[in-house]
């Protein structure tokens, strides 16, 4: 984990170097504003996460993916506040900061195989994407679906394979996953999900319901396939839906 004093020096030279031509655009600044913000936010909400800082990497990917392009148009003006955005079907983007302390969670890597349960808009896919990983994504909104797909395949996510179906009951074809992320809130972690994640794998997932308090917690399952939990922090997600 690198420490926060030295966190921005690195992911400046990281983003406006090797990254130079993918920050090219308008948004290039306000995306290291907003990175710069979910830094403070990390270092404020540490005493609940106990994370005071998130990995370089996945900030740099934060800084690299481009928001405002996974939000409806007339929106995008407000892409990079660090605050959620509707996107349709009574469903929303992520705030950043939880989208990067979710993906921090997991312990990102190259070639880990993840299993993503609500894509939305696909912005969380394309951030795993970015750093490396082979990502599934489920969404049960047929139109989402498609147009996170559409969205994905645009930008040259070839590394995301996308689905409609119901994400309780995951992705059995493509088992067992090395993490998986849930980016609804459900009122017990579904059991098929469990069975699905990899010895020595993490699960994290908001946890409660529609009008009581959430909580997001880290699932771990350890080599003999024992599960542990612990919470994170207090949490507002949209409440996981199911086909039936």
């Amino acid at each position: 984990m690198t420490k926060p004093g030295f966190l921005l020096p690195i992911l400046l030279l990281a983003a406006l170097g090797a990254n130079t031509a993918a920050l090219a655009d308008a948004y290039a600044e306000r995306r290291l504003n907003l990175v710069r913000r979910i830094e403070d936010d990390a270092r404020s909400t540490a005493i609940w996460s106990g994370r005071a800082s998130f990995d370089a990497r996945v900030l740099e990917a934060m800084a690299r993916v481009p928001r405002h392009l996974f939000v409806p148009e007339k929106l995008r003006r407000y892409a990079y506040e660090n605050r959620p955005l509707p996107i349709g079907f009574g469903q929303t983007i992520s705030q950043p900061y939880i989208v990067a302390l979710m993906t921090d969670l997991v312990e990102p890597a190259p070639g880990r195989i993840v299993l993503e349960v609500g894509t939305g808009s696909g912005y969380q896919a394309a951030l795993l994407a970015d750093l490396g990983m082979r990502v599934y994504t489920m969404e049960i909104i047929e139109p989402l679906a498609e147009a996170a797909k559409a969205r994905l395949e645009k930008l040259g996510y070839g590394n995301v394979t996308t689905r409609w179906g119901d994400g309780y009951d995951g992705w059995p074809e493509q088992a067992p996953f090395d993490a998986i992320i849930v980016t609804a809130a459900a009122s017990h972690i579904p059991p098929p999900l469990l069975a699905q994640l990899k010895p020595g794998g993490r699960m994290v997932i908001p946890v409660g319901g529609r009008f009581l308090t959430q909580q997001l917690v880290v699932v771990e399952k350890d080599a003999d396939g024992r599960i542990r939990t612990r919470q994170i922090l207090p949490v507002r997600f949209v409440p996981l839906r199911r086909k039936h």
